[in-house]
């Protein structure tokens, strides 16, 4: 589906990661929203496509303080969120922060720790803090997380749970580079020992992200989520409905696209520009797959059969 044109204000940004990440533009489109939505990513995709030079420009690009953690089979909770430690010369503990604490963490192949160490970041995704043998730090703001993860045949992996998943605000792979795209690289053209030119502030972060969530939904909008939250709950198609989050996330998502366009209000192609990334890795089909265009296709035909 083609995606509306961005506000003019905001080409800047899309280009500059563009100059790294060639052919890829409605990923970075759908980067941005949820950045200004206040959610968090999920990239799933084989390696070498391009989501960790994503996820470092979008950093470099808007500014934001970066934290990477590489997920490893014996990767601990304490490894991500940090740890108290007694300090013998001080004679009390003392709390060692994790790279949690950061404006924006990397968290490459998560899918390769085992689930008590993935379910550590949940804290932090929702509550924006953690916790510490009963006492809580607040993480920086803003704080984005983008998350990758490698296809589920593959050995070594441990699926996210559900209750993981739902955390991502959308999801989505980056597929192979396009022939003239990959020709640039192959051909050198692409500048990636070169840092991003910084082109955004945390007061102009702050902003967008307040005006994404003013951005209105009139009454057909509400019309349209509730249609596809109850489509997916009693279609008999899945096995799980969206959740009260994910319908949360799809309004969330909407209105931040609407707000990359220049608008104060949500249109119907808003919702159906984000409908695939949101609720993809959030459904499950009754035969057992995920499958991003036929979750598109169901809920278009159904929700909205004259687009």
């Amino acid at each position: 589906m083609k995606r509306d044109s961005l506000d003019t204000e905001f080409e800047p940004v899309v280009e500059s990661i563009s100059r790294y990440l060639r052919g890829k533009r409605s990923a970075i489109e759908l980067t941005l929203a949820a950045f200004f939505a206040g959610g968090h990513l999920l990239l799933e995709d084989i390696p070498g496509v391009g989501k960790t030079t994503l996820a470092k420009r979008f950093a470099e690009v808007m500014g934001l303080d970066f934290s990477r953690v590489q997920f490893t089979a014996d990767l601990l909770p304490s490894d991500i969120i940090g740890v108290n430690y007694y300090d013998a010369k001080g004679g009390s503990f003392i709390f060692k922060k994790g790279p949690v604490f950061t404006q924006f963490l990397l968290a490459d192949e998560i899918n390769r720790s085992m689930p008590r160490t993935q379910s550590a970041l949940l804290e932090a995704m929702e509550e924006r803090q953690i916790t510490i043998d009963g006492e809580s730090y607040p993480l920086p703001k803003p704080f984005f997380v983008i998350a990758t993860q490698n296809p589920h045949d593959e050995a070594g992996t441990y699926p996210l749970p559900l209750s993981q998943l739902d955390r991502f605000i959308c999801s989505f792979g980056l597929g192979y580079p396009d022939r003239e795209s990959e020709r640039a690289i192959l051909s050198g053209e692409i500048p990636f020992a070169e840092r991003a030119e910084t082109l955004m502030d945390s007061v102009e972060i702050e902003n967008y992200m307040r005006r994404a969530s003013a951005v209105k939904l009139n009454e057909r909008m509400l019309e349209y989520l509730q249609d596809i939250v109850s489509f997916t709950r009693h279609s008999g198609l899945f096995r799980y409905g969206l959740s009260t989050r994910g319908a949360l996330a799809l309004a969330s998502m909407t209105r931040s696209m609407a707000m990359l366009r220049g608008r104060d209000y949500a249109i119907a192609d808003d919702l159906l520009d984000v409908l695939g990334e949101v609720c993809s890795h959030r459904l499950v089909f009754e035969d057992g797959g995920r499958d991003m265009k036929r979750v598109v296709d169901e809920i278009g035909k159904n929700i909205f059969p004259d687009r």
